[in-house]
C-alpha cells in the first residue's frame, strides 16, 4: 500500500477539508498508512459542527487519532448558524489565545499537572466553506463525554470551576501583562450573542418559547418570574467561553474536565462562564446543596492562580463584585437557562429533526420543529421540571 487510504464515514466531509486533513496527517509522519472516519456523537451534541474520529494507522508502525470539527458547506445552515464566524472564535482560541495562556505559565514556573489543560490543536483551516480544526482525541487519555440529560455532580462542578478560576486568571494576568495583546484577542471575537439579539427571526422565536413555557407551567409564582425574562434575555451578554467538556476521574478518584469548545468566546464577566455552566449542567437538587460552596470555591481557586503572577483577586475581582454580578446577571442566566433547556432536553431523534429543519433554511418549518409545544409528553415534562428548577433556585439565591 502507498500514501493514505481514506475509508468510513465522509458524509458532510467536502474535498478541500478532506485535503487539509491528509496534509496534517502526512505533515505528522503518516504518508503510508491507513486512515478510518467515523461519527461522533449523536445528534444535539453539536449544531454548528459534523463531528469526526479520525484512526491513523501508520504501515509501518505508529498510530494517531484525532478529533476532526468540520464545518457544514450547506449555506442555509452556515447563515442560520453564524458558521463561518463561530469556526473564526475557536481558531483563535486554539491557535492564538491558549497557546498564549500556555506560555504565560510557562513563564510563571507554573508546574504541569497545574496549568490550563485544553485539547492539542493538530491544526486548523479556516477558508470558508471549508473550515476544519484537527484536535487530540481525549478519549486516548481517559477522558469521555457525559450524559447531558443527567446532571453534574459536586465533584465534576468543582472540576470546571477550577478550570473556569485558571482561565479567567490568566486573561486578567494578560490584560495586565501584555495589554496591548489582550485587546487585540478581544476585538477578533465575533459576539454572537449580540449578533442574534438584532435579527427578527431570534425575537419571534423566543417569544414563541416564552408562551410555550408559560403555557407549561401550573404555578403563579413561576409564571411571574418567567414572564419577559425569555423574550428579554435577546439582549443577555455572551459569555466567555461555551462549557463542553469531558471528564474523567484521577487516580484519586477525582474528577478532572477539559474544557473543548469555544466557538462562542468572548471577553466577559466571569459570572457568565460560571452562571452558564452552573444552570444548564445541574439540576436544582445539586445547586439547592452547594451553589454556595461553589462560589466560595471558586473566588478561592481564582485568588489561588492570581497570586502566581502577583496579583490578588480582592483588587482584580473582589467577592462583593463577583456576589454582585452574580445577582446583576440573573435575570440574563434565567432567560438563557431556559433557552438552552429546550434544546438541552430533547430526545436524539428530535434533535435530529431540529438539525434537519435548520438545513431546510424554511423558516416556519424551523418555528414549527423548535417549538416546544410538539414535543412527546416525556419531553415536555423534563422541560416543566427544567424551568421550575431554574426559577426555584433563582428565587431562592435572590437572583430575581
Amino acid at each position: 500500500m502507498a500514501g493514505l487510504k481514506i475509508e468510513g464515514n465522509l458524509d458532510n466531509v467536502s474535498e478541500p477539508q478532506l485535503g487539509y486533513i491528509k496534509a496534517v496527517i502526512e505533515k505528522r509522519g503518516f504518508k503510508d498508512a491507513k486512515v478510518v472516519i467515523e461519527p461522533v456523537g449523536k445528534a444535539g451534541d453539536n449544531y454548528v459542527a459534523n463531528v469526526k474520529r479520525i484512526t491513523v494507522e501508520g504501515i509501518n508502525g505508529g498510530s494517531l487519532k484525532m478529533i476532526a470539527k468540520v464545518a457544514p458547506n450547506l449555506e442555509a445552515l452556515r447563515l442560520v448558524a453564524n458558521t463561518q464566524l463561530m469556526f473564526r472564535n475557536e481558531h483563535i482560541m486554539y491557535t492564538k489565545v491558549l497557546p498564549k495562556f500556555e506560555q504565560l505559565q510557562k513563564a510563571a514556573d507554573v508546574p504541569t499537572e497545574e496549568r490550563l489543560r485544553f485539547a492539542a490543536c493538530y491544526g486548523s483551516f479556516e477558508e470558508a466553506p471549508n473550515e476544519v480544526i484537527l484536535l487530540e482525541d481525549l478519549k486516548e487519555s481517559g477522558f469521555e463525554m457525559l450524559d447531558r440529560f443527567k446532571s453534574l455532580s459536586n465533584e465534576c462542578v468543582r472540576s470546571v470551576l477550577k478550570n473556569f478560576a485558571i482561565l479567567h486568571s490568566l486573561s486578567y494576568a494578560l490584560k495586565q501583562k501584555e495589554p496591548q495583546v489582550f485587546e487585540d484577542f478581544k476585538n477578533s471575537f465575533f459576539d454572537m450573542w449580540a449578533n442574534v439579539a438584532t435579527q427578527e427571526e431570534t425575537k419571534q422565536y423566543f417569544d414563541q418559547l416564552e408562551s410555550s413555557a408559560l403555557m407549561i407551567l401550573e404555578n403563579d409564582i413561576h409564571k411571574k418570574a418567567i414572564k419577559g425574562v425569555v423574550s428579554g434575555s435577546m439582549n443577555m451578554q455572551a459569555k466567555q467561553s461555551k462549557i463542553n467538556s469531558n471528564s474523567k476521574h484521577s487516580a484519586d478518584n477525582k474528577p478532572q474536565s477539559i474544557m473543548i469548545d469555544y466557538q462562542i468566546s468572548k471577553v466577559s464577566s466571569p459570572v457568565c462562564d460560571i452562571h452558564y455552566m452552573v444552570f444548564n449542567c445541574t439540576d436544582y437538587q445539586t445547586r439547592k446543596e452547594h451553589y454556595i460552596d461553589w462560589i466560595d470555591y471558586y473566588h478561592d481557586e481564582l485568588d489561588k492562580n492570581l497570586s502566581i503572577f502577583g496579583l490578588k483577586a480582592n483588587y482584580v475581582y473582589p467577592r462583593d463584585q463577583l456576589d454582585a454580578d452574580l445577582k446583576r446577571h440573573g435575570k440574563m442566566s434565567l432567560g438563557q437557562g431556559v433557552v438552552l433547556g429546550s434544546t438541552l432536553i430533547r430526545k436524539t431523534e428530535d434533535a435530529a429533526k431540529l438539525k434537519e429543519a435548520m438545513e431546510s433554511a424554511d423558516l416556519d418549518e424551523m418555528m414549527k420543529t423548535a417549538n416546544t409545544e410538539n414535543l412527546d409528553p416525556e419531553t415536555l415534562a423534563l422541560f416543566k421540571t427544567k424551568i421550575e428548577g431554574l426559577i426555584d433556585s433563582h428565587l431562592e439565591l435572590g437572583f430575581i
